[in-house]
Parts: C-alpha cells; structure tokens; sequence
C-alpha cells in the first residue's frame, strides 16, 4: 500500500530534480522512495572502504625490495 507524503523542497533543487527523473526516465517520487530505501536498509554488509579501514597495516622495512620478493614468491609457488 503505498501513501502520499507532502514535503517542502527548494523550488531551484526541484527542477533539477525533475530535469533528472526525465532524463533518467524514472519518477520524483521513486527517486525519493528509493532514496528514503537505502537510509533506512540496515546495515548487513560493510562496504570496501569499511573492511579496508578495518586492515590492519602491516609493517613493511624502508630497505625492503618488495618487488624482488614478490618474484622469489612467485618462484617458490610455481617453479622458476
């Protein structure tokens, strides 16, 4: 069931809005349903920069040759 809902928006921001709906060929009124969707999905999965901020950093030397090390990893997993 759906229900209407009365809001006050900036007459400029409006047009733009409306410009965008037709363009996208999509509603003001399923932008904002789809919009008021996503604010209130509860949080099930973390998004990448979430997981990422999680890592922890790992402690790599100044005199480390990460690229030769990357090859002798690679040496040691496939053979030379």
């Amino acid at each position: 069931m759906k229900s209407r809902l009365n809001i006050t928006i900036d007459e400029k921001l409006i047009k733009r809005v409306k410009a965008y709906a037709g363009k996208n060929k999509v509603s003001v009124s399923e932008l904002v349903e789809d919009y008021f969707r996503q604010l209130v999905k509860p949080a099930g999965r973390l998004s990448i920069i979430d997981v990422v901020e999680k890592m922890d950093v790992p402690e790599i030397p100044d005199e480390a040759d990460l690229v030769n090390e990357y090859h002798r990893d690679m040496e040691k997993k496939y053979g030379a």
